[in-house]
């Protein structure tokens, strides 16, 4: 699977499950800034992106996350493993 597909539908469950506006989910964006994220709601953000993609994500992989452009990155390569 390419980013181009993902990319839309993991925008769209963050956006949902965090309540922010789709538009404020940009490449650049810090994580944890624009979805709010405390310790608790980022290992739902981790369970989110588990489910969606049946992969396993360790706490010391998804800390080196800091933008949605990381994340795009990081999943694409959890995909492709």
């Amino acid at each position: 699977m390419k980013k181009e597909e993902f990319i839309p539908k993991v925008n769209d469950a963050l956006a949902q499950e965090f309540e922010v506006e789709i538009e404020e989910i940009t490449p650049d964006a810090d994580i944890k800034e624009t979805l709010d994220l405390d310790s608790l709601s980022l290992v739902d953000m981790v369970a989110i992106i588990e489910d969606m993609f049946e992969v396993s994500i360790k706490n010391q992989e998804i800390a080196q996350v800091k933008t949605f452009n990381d994340l795009y990155d990081f999943i694409e390569g959890k995909i492709n493993e």
